[in-house]
């Protein structure tokens, strides 16, 4: 990660707990904080950024470790970041004083699933955390890949189904794609995320994004 990376993302840590107090006024009156992921870059954006990334080899998969970016974090008294992506995602969400959703619809945009239980949703991160450990994250602290794992600013968490996260795993963009109406949004996200933590991208998880992106 160059300098200037490193320095804005460790501001981005410092940040993170001013962002949480801002968004606990929403949070904890049960009121949806927003109806859907951040706002993607645009297509031309995301070529241009896309041709910015480091190409590099993949590397210290074998030293990667679920522990090492911790989730998750208390984002306004007893919302969580789970708690607070379910809230975000859904419609006609109502939460209890724990913060738990205990009602709305979640529709998963990775395969069109749709539930009104939110427990049966998983939270993704869409760069995964391997992924993001294997492309740089390796380097970083464990404050700086904390942050990366409960970003809510980003594109980079989402509720889906449970069925189409398993499917997905730890795959790139060369190896798993969601559903066709949401791949264009898919690969904007993924070159966001990449781009603003300065994370690697191999050759074919490039290209694979080049093919997406040239027909959003």
């Amino acid at each position: 990660m160059s300098r200037s990376r490193l320095t804005r993302f460790r501001r981005t840590v410092t940040a993170f707990a001013a962002l949480a107090l801002a968004a606990g006024g929403l949070l904890a009156t049960g009121t949806p904080a927003s109806a859907a992921l951040p706002v993607t870059i645009a297509a031309s954006t995301a070529r241009t950024y896309l041709s910015e990334l480091t190409v590099a080899d993949e590397s210290h998969a074998s030293t990667y470790e679920r522990s090492l970016f911790p989730t998750w974090i208390t984002i306004s008294g007893t919302c969580d970041t789970r708690e607070t992506i379910i809230e975000r995602d859904g419609t006609g969400v109502v939460t209890n004083s724990a913060c738990t959703a205990t009602s709305g619809k979640w529709t998963s945009p990775y395969d069109g699933v749709t539930t009104t239980d939110a427990s049966t949703f998983d939270i993704d991160h869409l760069v995964p955390l391997s992924e993001a450990w294997d492309s740089g994250a390796w380097a970083w602290t464990t404050a700086q890949r904390q942050a990366y794992a409960n970003d809510v600013t980003r594109p980079q968490l989402l509720a889906v189904s449970a069925s189409s996260n398993r499917s997905k795993g730890d795959d790139d963009p060369a190896e798993w794609l969601p559903q066709t109406s949401y791949q264009c949004t898919y690969a904007r996200a993924w070159v966001q995320v990449k781009h603003y933590y300065g994370l690697t991208v191999d050759s074919a998880e490039k290209s694979a994004l080049y093919g997406v992106l040239d027909n959003c």
